[in-house]
């Protein structure tokens, strides 16, 4: 039970590093005085948005750290790269010091790489102690990410509501705090066991994950209906919902021992483990076949076979090395619709701050920012939907990939076609919703498709096509915008024309994105099948 509780105090942990460290999440929130600072274009602000994600570009470094550091001195690294990186910017912000352009694109690329140092971390973390919960862990952890806006902004209320440099602040000294309240778990973190769990630990295991899930939906809905003040109170709510989840997996366990020594034992095996009759298993094998054999897929022939048949994945959880993953056509197509679907929500929240000043509602933009933050929380938790429903509903999780895809071209429909207020606060929480769910879910596709002990390397392999994408549909907005300030001769772009443009290119390629994610999943469902009817097999 200790070891047990251990693991529980490092899963804390993370949730709390992950909470925390989302920083690139608010740079909407001081962008625009750093551009008047700076007195630079909108061309040179996309770049130091673009070198915040390119950071991401260098996530490979925080895995070969991990090989030859401990893991405590990796999540410090990442810590102080963040204070260094963000403490600077706001000396500038502040005009204490002065700074030429470039300088401060490489402190904007170090803030980035902070941030991907202690995603990385929290992954293995995850990996390492929920090796057979291992989606849910990672789903829940990465979940707390997208709330870090939220949190930010409540805190910035709290001590100053007028400070557009206390962002910079926050985000330089909350990860190093948090850092330090997560070393005690992290030294004390249980030794790896190679003996079989027990389906009363996984019973255990799976209850204390929905109580967590329920807890952090709870603390989604607390950071989206808060009133702005008192923003102190709130403020305290918020960490209170952070902290007494610690409590959880304490009383589910002494709730098991006072049943099993105090009282008679009466609670039956519950329905979180898969104990259908064979009525029912013969009904999930029709469901994880569509109604017939994987190997039918084959009777297609032409074009049809060349696109669908090629080369697709036989088995899931096979291990590829990086020249082997390189080779991959599912690879691309994965890569492709994470960078036509997740990366673009990145971006439009980047540009949140000067979309909203754009349009006369600059005195928005924390709360647009609140939105996005929200509701890409509740996209990563949706992220755990299927490994909690497929002992009733079996879906590829490329197929939930493809569902997740679909608000974003809806969002950017609605935000080109007409520019009212309601239209942007709901296309943002759709955009926050769909990047979330992409975001948390990567990780465990990742796993799925190419092995989980490469998903370190190949998943930062993945995630370069953030700093790639955030350049070039960063380009492309600041050109946009740009064009119609000079067509303006104004410095800064009012109108909706200052983003149509942008909105409208943006859905095109956020549809091409669902596309390719249709024909990943249609390639990938028959290992997905393979791999459940397995696990039906063993348990039946």
């Amino acid at each position: 039970m200790a070891g047990q509780s251990r693991k529980w105090m490092i899963l804390m942990a993370t949730i709390w590093i992950q909470a925390f460290t989302g920083t690139n999440f608010d740079f909407s929130a001081y962008s625009s005085e750093l551009k008047k600072v700076l007195d630079i274009s909108q061309m040179e602000l996309n770049y130091l948005a673009t070198a915040s994600d390119l950071g991401k570009a260098f996530g490979w470094s925080s895995g070969l750290a991990l090989i030859y550091l401990p893991i405590w001195m990796v999540m410090f690294i990442a810590a102080f790269m963040g204070l260094f990186g963000y403490g600077v910017q706001w000396l500038l912000i502040r005009r204490i010091i002065t700074l030429p352009y470039f300088p401060v694109f490489l402190l904007c690329l170090l803030a980035g790489c902070s941030i991907t140092w202690f995603n990385t971390f929290c992954f293995v973390l995850c990996t390492q102690n929920f090796p057979t919960n291992r989606p849910l862990a990672i789903s829940l952890t990465v979940s707390f990410n997208g709330v870090s806006a939220a949190l930010y902004n409540l805190a910035a209320k709290a001590i100053d509501p007028t400070s557009y440099s206390l962002y910079l602040l926050l985000n330089a000294f909350i990860p190093l705090f948090t850092s330090f309240a997560a070393l005690i778990p992290i030294l004390r973190q249980p030794p790896a066991s190679s003996n079989p769990i027990s389906t009363e630990t996984l019973r255990h295991d799976r209850i204390i994950f929905i109580i967590l899930f329920i807890f952090a939906v709870i603390t989604g809905i607390y950071l989206v209906a808060i009133p702005p003040n008192p923003a102190k109170l709130f403020f305290a709510g918020a960490i209170c919902l952070l902290v007494l989840p610690l409590g959880v997996p304490g009383m589910v366990y002494a709730r098991s021992w006072f049943t099993q020594n105090v009282t008679p034992r009466v609670i039956k095996r519950t329905s979180f483990m898969l104990d259908d009759d064979d009525d029912d298993l013969g009904l999930r094998k029709k469901l994880i076949n569509g109604g017939h054999d994987d190997d039918d897929d084959g009777d297609g022939n032409g074009c049809w076979e060349m696109v669908i048949m090629s080369d697709r994945l036989a088995f899931l959880e096979e291990e590829h090395d990086m020249k082997r993953l390189l080779f991959r056509i599912d690879f691309w197509l994965y890569y492709f619709a994470y960078f036509c679907g997740g990366t673009i929500g990145l971006v439009y929240s980047n540009n949140l701050g000067q979309i909203a000043q754009s349009l006369g509602l600059a005195s928005t933009t924390s709360t647009l920012i609140t939105l996005y933050s929200s509701f890409s929380f509740f996209g990563r938790l949706l992220s755990a939907v299927p490994d909690f429903l497929k002992a009733k509903l079996y879906v590829a999780r490329t197929g939930w990939l493809a569902i997740a895809l679909v608000p974003t071209p809806l969002a950017f429909l609605m935000l080109s076609l007409t520019d009212a207020k309601i239209a942007l606060q709901i296309g943002t929480c759709l955009i926050g919703l769909s990047s979330g769910f992409i975001f948390s879910s990567a990780v465990s596709i990742t796993s799925e498709l190419f092995g989980p002990k490469s998903v370190g390397v190949n998943h930062n392999i993945l995630i370069t096509n953030i700093p790639i994408g955030s350049l070039f549909y960063g380009l492309v907005s600041a050109f946009v915008y740009d064009g119609n300030a000079l067509l303006k001769t104004a410095s800064v772009c009012m109108g909706r024309d200052c983003y149509f443009g942008t909105f409208v290119l943006w859905g095109c390629v956020s549809v091409l994105g669902l596309v390719l994610s249709v024909l990943l999943f249609l390639r990938t469902r028959h290992a997905y099948a393979r791999l459940e009817r397995n696990q039906i097999s063993l348990v039946s």
